[in-house]
């Protein structure tokens, strides 16, 4: 079974920058270059939210708050996919979560963006 370990949460002040990591465990490279990975996150007392997905051939920012500021990419011999998050804001304060293939998650990174 595939396991994820997000890191790269933190604290960081606002206009700040943070690279999250996902890495897959229990998977082949040739199974991971051609699976689906999501970036979610959640606020306190907010519902889980979309923010940037990686298929094979496509790399999408899809959260409208972020695109500018935010980049998804993947390292497929690392198994690993990122989030680049520049000029933070306290906005995006959540836990980040990554998804694989829209089944298994990964345990979350909390990140903090402070005013």
């Amino acid at each position: 079974q595939v396991q994820l370990v997000e890191s790269g949460g933190g604290l960081v002040q606002a206009g700040g920058s943070l690279r999250l990591s996902c890495t897959a465990s229990g998977t082949t490279f040739g199974t991971f270059s051609f699976s689906n990975i999501a970036w979610y996150r959640q606020a306190p007392e907010k519902q889980r939210e979309l923010v940037a997905t990686t298929t094979r051939n496509f790399n999408t920012v899809n959260l409208d708050s972020v695109k500018g500021r935010f980049t998804i990419s993947r390292d497929n011999a690392k198994r690993t996919a990122y989030l680049q998050m520049d000029s933070l804001k306290p906005d995006d304060t959540a836990v980040y979560y990554c998804n694989w293939n829209n089944n298994q998650w990964g345990q979350g990174t909390q990140v903090t963006v402070s005013s």
